[in-house]
């Protein structure tokens, strides 16, 4: 297939990816439409920027037909806000032409109500964070019986944020009979284990081995001495406002976002994102830099994962991501849909473990660049720096208990004994459900357990 007229798709989707200006199928689109439109569950697993929401919402908008019911028959997993508002976008883009409901849930605000109106009011794709969507099928308000397409989108970034609880237990309200999508941008052990779980034969395709690098991003590197001297370094880089026109800058953290706001030049051609920010705060930060009102955008790794902002020129990163997959995620966001892109790495000399597994992954040497004359170098230090030394952290996971002294001995045999501890009822359905049960619910579940007994 070389262009979507290959597919084979209606008319209605034809004209919208025309009106997109979409040609010519990704890679990632041309493997994945045959298998989901089998009806086969299938995993996905390709470079971020390289199309894989329309590459799962293609095959299920040509399958999809019209419906009056009241519940969703397509689920959408995704691991933040911002990506429930992305793809909730990128179907009504995709559906001008066709009579579709689609309703966006997610946590963080105070508009659960309105969301329970917008389910109550019929739907047939639903776009959500697990923890919010769980919340509504929890009120009876959502029900997943209808469901019969289910897709976890980035779901390596999903079993990181620890939503493995929560994607069990929505899949308990699930119907068994039903088609599973998974896409990421890494293939991780945990992700072979939610497949081997939860998936019948699925049908894996993987476009690029991870960490691999696209070859449209030029990368670099300095070294500096701390943050205060990155800071210095970014105010001395961002005076060239024609090579530097739209700048995602990554931190660490949510400190460190607020640190460099307060502190970085050019105050109106900034805005900050990170978790603690409003939604509404979060949204206009984004619009803000997509329309080019402010130039630079510090944001945390909230935002590394599946945004799609057009034109981005530059990634800096301040921070060097602990993950190496992290540092593949955030360049990602340059050199989108096959343009140039360029990345920036900073890092110290406790960092240089970091960038070495970060190079070690993509088996490349970030080009290092000479550090400018004329930025000034600072002695000052950042609370962090001064008071949890990076190795610390790393090390921190790999600690043994080291035997110190004649006082130190093995437990006696006796005192040794593993303690089985029984779990109670209401402690086992807390586990499944995150809430305590009705009376009643228990009084009709011990009666059953006793006839099984």
């Amino acid at each position: 297939m070389h262009t979507f007229k290959d597919f084979k798709i209606k008319k209605q989707l034809q004209n919208a990816l025309s009106d997109l200006g979409h040609e010519k199928p990704t890679p990632i689109q041309e493997e994945s439409f045959s298998p989901i439109m089998g009806g086969f569950d299938f995993v996905g697993i390709a470079q971020t920027g390289t199309g894989k929401t329309i590459a799962y919402l293609l095959p299920i908008l040509q399958e999809l037909k019209y419906s009056d019911q009241q519940n969703p028959r397509v689920l959408i997993l995704v691991p933040t806000r911002e990506l429930v508002i992305q793809i909730v976008g990128q179907i009504e883009k995709l559906t001008p032409y066709i009579s579709l409901r689609v309703v966006g849930v997610f946590g963080g605000t105070n508009n659960m109500s309105a969301q329970k109106q917008a389910v109550n009011e019929g739907v047939d794709i639903i776009v959500g964070t697990p923890r919010r969507l769980y919340d509504l099928t929890l009120t009876n308000v959502l029900r997943l019986k209808s469901i019969k397409k289910l897709v976890i989108d980035e779901v390596d970034i999903m079993l990181d944020f620890g939503y493995k609880t929560q994607l069990k237990n929505i899949f308990h309200y699930l119907p068994i009979k039903r088609q599973n999508i998974l896409f990421s941008a890494t293939m991780t052990n945990y992700i072979d284990e939610l497949a081997d779980e939860f998936l019948v034969n699925p049908i894996k395709k993987t476009i690029s081995i991870s960490g691999t690098p696209l070859e449209n991003i030029s990368q670099e590197s300095y070294a500096v001495r701390n943050f205060y001297t990155k800071v210095n370094l970014l105010n001395h880089l961002l005076q060239d406002r024609e090579e530097f026109s739209k700048v995602l800058i990554f931190v660490g953290t949510k400190t460190n976002a607020n640190r460099l706001f307060e502190i970085l030049d050019f105050q109106s051609e900034i805005s900050v994102i990170h978790a603690s920010k409003e939604q509404n705060y979060r949204t206009k930060s984004i619009e803000n830099f997509k329309d080019g009102t402010r130039r630079i955008l510090i944001a945390t790794d909230v935002i590394s994962r599946g945004i799609d902002i057009e034109d981005i020129t530059t990634v800096i990163n301040l921070d060097t991501p602990l993950y190496p997959e992290n540092y593949m995620h955030r360049i990602g966001r340059t050199g989108r849909a096959e343009r140039k892109g360029r990345s920036i790495l900073l890092y110290t000399d406790k960092e240089a473990v970091l960038k070495d597994a970060i190079e070690s992954l993509m088996n490349y040497s970030i080009p290092a660049l000479e550090f400018p004359k004329e930025v000034e170098v600072s002695r000052e230090l950042t609370p962090e720096e001064k008071d949890k030394p990076l190795e610390v952290a790393i090390q921190s996971e790999n600690r043994s208990v080291q035997k110190s002294g004649d006082s130190f001995h093995e437990k006696s045999a006796k005192n040794s004994k593993e303690v089985v501890y029984t779990k109670s009822y209401n402690d086992r359905i807390k586990k499944l459900h995150k809430k305590p049960v009705r009376r009643g619910d228990k009084i009709q579940n011990m009666k059953k357990k006793r006839k099984k007994k």
